[in-house]
């Protein structure tokens, strides 16, 4: 399995005050640490090697998560350093330790579906990146994807169009060289990445059928909170 690049090193300043001495990726869920949840989930994928891409308060997940061994995982870090370089930065920063090939995912997000699935969908369909995407009709938040016959015409983050029913869900898998252009140690957005990925024809798309869970809005955390609560109680 390739490797996975968690994105954690953002501000979180729509969960304040709760992430005014903590970063997000710690805050409990049903009595654990988001990212334990995060890190045990991708054992179960079959993940075996894990970059954290921390920035705020990083040092703190490191305290908590370490090399990784606690989860059966190799876990290492890719702090930001003074400047927080967004997430296309801070991945274009990782690339030493990612390798050729790599999935990325949010550090706010849970997303159940089958990784090695996504995998062999991007070995197979032969482009240098792939998005997973839901049928939201802007249920969870503002769908963003063109996604017609299986392939992704257009991701538009910033610009979504009305005929757009389909969202990121949250688990993409990328070629080092699509960030070959991008300027290392400035800020950029993945997003930025994946919108002109699309109009190119080198974004391929999968599609998911079960809903996400994100812990970046206290809505998001309620909801996350009644889903671990739920599964535990099973």
């Amino acid at each position: 399995m390739f490797p996975v690049a968690i994105l954690a090193g953002g501000l979180a300043t729509r969960l304040r005050p709760i992430t005014e001495k903590i970063p997000k990726a710690l805050i409990e869920v049903a009595g654990r640490p988001f990212i334990c949840r995060q890190l045990d989930y991708l054992r179960g994928q079959g993940i075996t090697r894990v970059v954290l891409c921390t920035g705020y308060l990083g040092e703190q997940i490191e305290a908590v998560v370490g090399d990784g061994h606690a989860f059966g995982l190799d876990v290492c870090y890719s702090p930001d350093g003074p400047t927080l370089l967004g997430t296309g930065g801070t991945l274009k920063r990782a690339l030493q330790l990612l390798g050729e090939r790599f999935f990325v995912l949010y550090g706010d997000s849970f997303l159940p579906c089958d990784f090695r699935e996504v995998q062999q969908a991007f070995v197979s369909n032969g482009r240098p990146a792939l998005m997973t995407v839901l049928h939201n009709g802007d249920r969870w938040d503002k769908s963003n994807v063109l996604f017609r016959d299986g392939q992704i015409l257009e991701y538009n983050k910033h610009s979504p169009r009305p005929e757009m029913e389909y969202i990121d869900y949250g688990l993409g898998i990328l070629s080092a060289d699509v960030l070959g252009g991008y300027p290392a140690g400035q800020p950029f957005d993945l997003a930025a990445v994946y919108h002109q990925l699309s109009l190119t024809g080198k974004l391929s798309g999968h599609e998911i059928h079960e809903r996400f869970y994100e812990i970046g809005s206290h809505e998001g955390l309620k909801e996350a909170e009644i889903y671990f609560s739920k599964k535990e109680m099973a």
